[in-house]
């Protein structure tokens, strides 16, 4: 394997974990941690094998057939392409305040500054990375590199806070108590919206596609998965030294009190330095990956890709300076990003077997059997979840 093709492969996997370890993952896997103890060893040992089950399935039909998602949609039905990327464009978009509000906040731990000159600073480094000619390696670099720093911080913290590891691992397997919620909340918040296309169309764009390449796409993926699921492990061990030590949480921001209780104010800065690294590997990832659903739709879109990219940061920067994080749209697009899950894995799992799509690529079964479960538990979550904002809008 050439030099150029390993880090194209470490870039997608890198880009695919870090647009997943996000704002909302910090505070997700602190809360749950809290409440369930070392019982939510076995939701995330669930979440990592449905996470499987949806990353596996896209990016292999993505890597076989060469074509984007929103392509292969409108390939199974006309029109549905255009669908499937308005409603991950949209998801997207509202997202990305809270990716760059995230980023914010993280360089007001560090530093000390306003949130909205945090938020500019943000919005001119994504910006700068688009600007460069070499964009690609750009990108594949920041997000190696800042997804490095965040485990190795995380793990320091997991390691200061000397979590009952042997509880965790007993529990992972055997729990006292299982909830539904936050195993779909979880995986969710891994695999939904742009999260599962995002080092597909990585791959897409780096040439390492067909057939031929399925064991390079594979292990892309394969890293790609084992890196968030690496994190949010870490995260969870973290999180439960801290509270099986008898401590609370502080409920206006549990994974900042979590990092702070471990190890000080030093702690504190190291939160800082990750969400700020979680955030702006989502930026990059949230508007890279949505702008990809709309360049094969319209002709302007994939000529100007970059300048479509840096206009997506520039309004979800402008939005969060100015309006903040609108609770209400961050809510839809929360809702609309399950239900955008089981549709496009559904899209997926049908192409797998379309010979037009795949050609004469053989899926595995099991794999298939697996994106037919994370599809059904989706479902019943997104619908679930979407159903219960109707208040919040009458």
């Amino acid at each position: 394997m050439g030099k150029k093709n390993l880090s194209a492969l470490l870039g997608a996997a890198f880009l695919m974990a870090t647009s997943s370890i996000g704002p909302g993952f910090l505070t997700q896997t602190a809360v749950f941690t809290e409440k369930y103890m070392a019982d939510f060893g076995f939701v995330i040992l669930i979440s990592i094998i449905l996470t499987v089950g949806a990353q596996s399935n896209v990016w292999r039909v993505i890597g076989v057939s060469n074509m984007r998602a929103q392509d292969i949609s409108n390939k199974i039905l006309p029109g549905l392409g255009y669908f499937v990327a308005f409603i991950v464009a949209i998801g997207g978009l509202a997202f990305n305040i809270g990716n760059v509000g995230g980023a914010a906040m993280g360089l007001n731990v560090i530093f000390g500054l306003d949130f909205k000159v945090g938020a500019l600073i943000t919005a001119a480094l994504c910006i700068l990375i688009f600007l460069s000619k070499e964009m690609g390696k750009v990108m594949d670099k920041l997000t190696i590199v800042l997804g490095a720093v965040m485990i190795l911080l995380v793990a320091y913290v997991a390691i200061s806070t000397k979590p009952p590891v042997g509880m965790a691992l007993k529990r992972s397997f055997i729990p006292e108590k299982i909830d539904f919620f936050p195993m779909i909340t979880l995986l969710g918040g891994t695999v939904g919206g742009y999260i599962t296309f995002s080092g597909g169309h990585r791959l897409i764009d780096a040439g390492i596609t067909g057939k031929d390449n399925i064991n390079e796409i594979t292990k892309s993926s394969s890293i790609g998965i084992f890196v968030s699921s690496i994190m949010r492990v870490l995260l969870f061990l973290a999180v439960l030294g801290v509270v099986t030590g008898g401590n609370k949480l502080d409920p206006a921001n549990p994974p900042a009190s979590a990092f702070k209780i471990a190890v000080g104010n030093i702690g504190y800065k190291f939160f800082g330095v990750v969400i700020a690294s979680a955030a702006l590997t989502s930026v990059v990832g949230a508007a890279y990956t949505s702008v990809s659903f709309l360049r094969t739709l319209f002709i302007s879109i994939d000529k100007n890709s970059n300048k479509w990219i840096i206009a997506f940061i520039a309004i979800s920067t402008i939005i969060f300076i100015t309006i903040g994080q609108p609770v209400k749209l961050l809510i839809l697009a929360g809702s609309l990003n399950g239900l955008i899950l089981p549709i496009t894995l559904a899209i997926m799992l049908v192409a797998s077997t379309n010979k037009d799509i795949v050609g004469d690529y053989k899926h595995p079964k099991w794999l298939l059997v697996l994106g037919i479960i994370v599809v059904i538990l989706s479902s019943y979550a997104g619908i679930k979840s979407f159903a219960g904002i109707k208040n919040l809008f009458l």
